[in-house]
């Protein structure tokens, strides 16, 4: 395989000379590009199933999921584990983020951090890593060395791993017994994996993290009935959904909401009565 197939996040831009063209022209090719993306993922699909699956029969029996990652990949990874508890009411433990260069490298790039291909494996003894968790490598490249390190490392202690890259046939996907290589094509602004390579990220860990949780009973109908209630827009958010859920005034849904405290056991409460 050559090198040039393998770095397709890295080829040139379909566009030339961006610093000539007007606003409006800059906005309409991002977003032409853009749209590719979702096309892009679509495909992905059976093996984004797959990977799916194979969480979830690990969560059912306690384990837990990782999501590994360097610079924006380690970043996107972070955004969807901490979402997890407050949409679907989970405990902290059960989806993680680890970025390498760590917390620090949220908000700022650590120099040479995703270079060490033993540090993915340090971060994730900190966790008490074992063989009932999941660990997905996230990485636009499909070459970062702190990825390629960690999944290794996890497959040699019988940890099963997965991967979301943008590059065909790469590294990481080597060590990934469920791989999703999502092909999006040269980035707008050559290089900038941030844009149509991170975009598909989040497309895929949102399809991820969201399937499972659906698949482990945290949804019901529609809607999030286990959500953490931290603030009052979060509260409005689930007096609404009792209401629509019983077909109830909103004010009655306030009280049974304010006396059950939570959403789930408001509409189990009632639908049972």
């Amino acid at each position: 395989m050559s090198k040039t197939f393998s770095k397709i996040t890295e080829q040139d831009s379909n566009y030339r000379h961006l610093e000539k063209m007007s606003t409006s022209e800059l906005l309409k090719s991002i977003n032409t590009e853009d749209q590719s993306v979702a096309l892009a993922v679509e495909k992905q699909i059976p093996s984004i199933k797959k990977l799916v699956d194979i969480i979830v029969e690990h969560l059912k029996i306690g384990g837990r999921l990782f999501y590994i990652g360097a610079g924006t990949s380690g970043r996107l990874g972070i955004l969807d584990a901490s979402e997890c508890p407050p949409t679907f009411g989970v405990s902290p433990d059960m989806v993680n983020g680890i970025i390498a260069g760590g917390d620090q490298a949220i908000r700022k790039a650590v120099e040479h951090a995703e270079d060490d291909t033993e540090h993915a494996w340090k971060d994730l003894q900190t966790h008490n890593i074992n063989s009932a968790d999941v660990v997905i490598g996230i990485a636009a490249s499909g070459s970062t060395p702190y990825v390629v390190g960690g999944l290794k490392r996890c497959q040699s202690e019988n940890i099963v791993t997965g991967c979301i890259v943008c590059n065909p046939i790469t590294d990481i996907s080597k060590v990934s017994d469920y791989p999703i290589e999502v092909i999006v094509g040269p980035e707008f602004l050559t290089g900038s994996s941030r844009m149509k390579a991170g975009t598909a990220q989040k497309l895929v860990l949102n399809m991820i993290s969201t399937s499972v949780m659906v698949k482990l009973g945290r949804v019901k109908d529609n809607k999030m009935v286990d959500m953490q209630l931290s603030n009052d827009k979060l509260k409005q958010r689930g007096s609404s959904l009792i209401a629509k859920a019983l077909g109830i005034p909103e004010q009655k849904a306030i009280e049974l909401l304010n006396h059950h405290g939570s959403v789930r056991k408001a509409i189990e409460h009632e639908t049972h009565q």
